[in-house]
């Protein structure tokens, strides 16, 4: 039963992914919450983080990495942990393929017709939504910290608003970043920036930055 779910699950999601790997985080984040047997939410950011480190897409890696975790703790066997990552792998490429064949066969009898544009406008602007809520997920982890924002306003009621809120908008805002971790990525982004050197120079350079500051 295992295996028929994971194919679904990421035959789903595969299909709903317009925009490439990033814009399958959103959707891989919802499945985390509905399965935290088969993986969590800080697995996530682990493999988008080694995705953007190594070759792979991170919905091709993801996919294989929760089938084979899935099965491995269903049936304690590497052999078939190995078989449920193919057959997530597989669900998670099939939509591309069944939608690459269709869309080939069409393209070119329908690519100057207006409502197909009108379509791709509205895909594009989809995927653009599913990338940026993908950003946000991957800086509530890492960055920014929505619990400790909301926690430093607890207790405040009508009545002692105008007296409680002002003294705890700096603490608030204090709560509400990770500075070492903001202060890295900052860093970091004004290197790229500037010296456009390789994207390993800069891996590497934050990870002993995170090792140093036990980040």
């Amino acid at each position: 039963m295992v295996f028929l779910l994971l194919f679904l699950e990421f035959f789903v999601i595969g299909f709903c992914a317009f925009g490439g790997g990033l814009a399958s985080i959103p959707f891989l984040e919802d499945l985390s919450i509905r399965y935290p047997e088969w993986f969590s939410h800080s697995d996530l950011v682990n493999m988008i983080a080694i995705s953007e480190s190594t070759p792979g897409a991170i919905g091709i890696n993801m996919s294989t990495y929760v089938g084979f975790q899935a099965v491995f703790r269903e049936y304690d066997s590497y052999f078939l942990g190995f078989l449920g990552g193919m057959v997530s792998t597989l669900g998670f490429a099939t939509p591309s393929i069944i939608v690459i064949i269709i869309i080939s066969q069409f393209l070119n009898k329908f690519k100057e017709s207006k409502y197909v544009k009108w379509a791709f406008y509205g895909l594009r602007a989809a995927s653009i939504g599913l990338i940026i809520a993908a950003a946000y997920s991957v800086l509530k982890v890492s960055i920014i910290n929505v619990e400790g924002f909301m926690e430093a306003y607890k207790g405040i009621s009508i009545n002692n608003m105008w007296t409680e809120i002002w003294p705890r908008i700096s603490d608030s805002l204090i709560a509400l970043f990770d500075f070492k971790a903001l202060a890295l990525a900052l860093l970091l982004g004004i290197l790229i920036f500037k010296y456009k050197k390789h994207p390993i120079l800069y891996i590497l350079l934050a990870a002993v930055i995170g090792i140093i500051l036990k980040m």
